[in-house]
């Protein structure tokens, strides 16, 4: 993997920005498409909730044939629903700061389900922004204040400067 490809930067030219799914690094500079890709994938995010919606319409329809019974057809549509609802906060938190890496296992089955929640939250954001946009660019801020801090720095030792 090259550089400008894991995030790590070239000493001459700067830390590199870190790629985002489906829009590169556009977002930097919102260029090469970055507005139409951004409802691209807002409208995208949308239709696989709709559609997803239909999916478990007919796995309701079909715990309606099965006669499970009010209380189980009640269960699976609250845990739907809670979960959905858990999954976009989650996923939103997710676009304005780093997740906590054990946090995010110990998630991993309640965002499985609440997968509708994180397509819509997908969704709203990249009406906004493209999702996550906001912590790239703050850490790729930070990376060049760093840098430049780095390289305008004195150069060489002083005692070895000669003296006019």
């Amino acid at each position: 993997m090259s550089d400008k490809q894991n995030g790590t930067q070239d000493e001459a030219k700067g830390p590199s920005p870190e790629p985002i799914r489906f829009f590169g690094t556009t977002w930097v500079n919102h260029d090469d498409g970055y507005r139409i890709r951004r409802i691209g994938a807002a409208t995208g995010a949308l239709a696989a909730a709709v559609a997803s919606c239909l999916v478990l319409r007919f796995a309701y329809q079909g715990l309606q044939l099965a006669e499970t019974g009010s209380f189980v057809t009640l269960l699976v549509v609250v845990m739907f629903a809670v979960c959905s609802a858990l999954a976009f906060r989650h996923s939103w938190d997710a676009y304005s700061k780093r997740p906590d890496p054990d946090r995010q296992a110990s998630l991993r089955g309640l965002l499985t389900i609440g997968f509708i929640g994180s397509l819509l939250a997908y969704s709203f954001r990249a009406l906004v922004e493209a999702p996550g946009e906001k912590l790239h660019r703050e850490e790729y801020e930070a990376a060049l204040r760093q840098h430049e801090k780095r390289t305008s720095r004195r150069a060489g030792n002083p005692k070895k400067r000669r003296r006019p």
